[in-house]
C-alpha cells in the first residue's frame, strides 16, 4: 500500500497564503520597514531591470532550429543505367578433375584431410589420438 499515488489535497505547490497578520504595531513597523529596505537594495541593484530582462525572455518565442539540409535533395535525379534483365541461375559444381589426390581421409572427429598416396591413407588410419 505504500506505492499508491496521493490525490491533489497532499500538493505542496500552489498554496495561497492569506493576508499577514502580526501580533502587535511593533512586528507590523518592523515588517515594513524591512520590505522598504529590501526593495531599495533591489533598486539599488536593478533587479527590477532583470525581472522585466526575464519575463520577456519567457514570454519571447522558443528557438526552433532551421529544417536540416541533406546532400542531394535539391540536386537533379539522374537515373540509373539500365544493363537488362538476366536470370540467376546456379553456378555448376565444383569437382575434383585432377589425378594427384586419392580421396579423402578423416584424422581426428570430423577433420577432412586430402590423401595422395597409399603411404598416407596409413599413417592416417594409424594416427591415435
Amino acid at each position: 500500500m505504500s506505492m499508491h499515488l496521493e490525490g491533489p489535497w497532499l500538493s505542496t505547490t500552489g498554496k495561497k497564503k492569506g493576508k499577514r497578520k502580526f501580533r502587535n504595531a511593533e512586528e507590523a513597523r518592523k515588517a515594513r520597514e524591512l520590505d522598504e529596505s529590501w526593495k531599495a537594495l533591489q533598486k539599488k541593484w536593478a533587479v527590477e531591470e532583470l525581472n522585466k530582462k526575464r519575463q520577456r525572455a519567457l514570454s519571447a518565442e522558443p528557438y526552433r532550429s532551421p529544417a536540416p539540409h541533406y546532400r542531394g535533395i535539391n540536386d537533379p535525379k539522374i537515373p540509373s543505367l539500365n544493363t537488362g534483365w538476366e536470370p540467376c541461375t546456379k553456378a555448376p559444381d565444383k569437382v575434383y578433375t585432377g589425378t594427384k589426390i586419392i580421396g579423402i581421409g578423416t584424422m581426428h572427429k570430423s577433420n577432412a584431410v586430402p590423401i595422395f598416396s597409399d603411404d598416407e591413407a596409413k599413417e592416417i588410419s594409424s594416427m591415435r589420438r
